[in-house]
């Protein structure tokens, strides 16, 4: 069990992100924003990922929005901030969007950030880029944050702090370091996502942590500092369906047969 090793946690300073574009070199960069009736939101995603192709030019060579199956004017508000927008057909679901938008995009890096953040910074992307441009050996990043819970500094993340991290912590030890194990903002190589998959729903990054711990080690994952994340905090019944599919993630891979259903 590859577990007992830990993810190296980066903090890349502004002269750091300056450097990108030259280290970045001839990799082509994707960014995939999977996107479900978050029309009043993505666009300001999507001019936060724009501006770091103002500030960092040509640190991102792709913008994929892959609409599932919207109700609302999420693909047309995507298209208008400059996406390419793509529609998920057959079933839905954030693990599915995620896989349609790998086949979609043509990078060999791949961003993928939830279109529901609040305050995205132009430096999200180039943050979550550095260890992979760096270090050949980290495979998978991470993003970590503080999450506000109303008019609290901290209390979101219920479902990290009540079973993600929990069970990470007793399963697989070393990846209870990860500070936010079910962040949307993940970055990988091509590669490596295309090995490991994505399972279906909100358990998608947990069993891809799980997955990439497995197949190449702990120490082939970082984490980056992104400050503060804000995004809406849904009701508690709504929490506890999410958590459903996060314990199923790691139950399954640690070897607990489960029911179907």
């Amino acid at each position: 069990m590859p577990f007992r090793d830990v993810p190296l946690t980066y903090h890349a300073s502004k002269g750091e992100l300056d450097v990108l574009v030259r280290l970045k070199g001839q990799t082509k960069v994707s960014v995939v924003i999977p996107a479900q009736n978050e029309a009043p939101t993505i666009g300001a995603v999507l001019d936060a990922v724009s501006a770091s192709n103002s500030h960092w030019p040509g640190v991102i060579d792709e913008i994929l929005v892959v609409d599932d199956h919207s109700s609302d004017d999420t693909a047309t508000v995507a298209a208008r901030h400059g996406a390419t927008v793509t529609s998920l057909t057959g079933p839905g679901g954030k693990g599915q969007a995620m896989t349609y938008g790998l086949q979609a995009c043509t990078g060999d890096i791949v961003v993928f950030l939830d279109a529901d953040v609040l305050n995205t910074t132009e430096e999200f992307v180039p943050r979550m880029l550095a260890p992979l441009l760096t270090s050949e050996s980290i495979k998978l990043v991470k993003a970590y944050y503080e999450r506000p819970l109303h008019n609290m500094p901290t209390g979101g993340g219920r479902v990290t702090e009540l079973a993600a991290r929990p069970i990470l912590s007793l399963l697989f030890p070393g990846l209870g370091e990860i500070r936010q194990p079910l962040a949307g903002e993940t970055a990988g190589r091509r590669e490596v996502l295309e090995t490991v998959g994505f399972v279906d729903a909100y358990g998608v990054e947990m069993a891809l942590l799980i997955d990439v711990a497995r197949n190449f080690g702990v120490s082939s994952i970082a984490q980056v500092d992104l400050g503060v994340r804000r995004h809406r905090n849904r009701p508690i019944e709504e929490l506890r369906p999410m958590s459903v599919d996060v314990l199923r993630a790691a139950l399954s891979r640690f070897g607990v047969e489960l029911p179907t259903n």
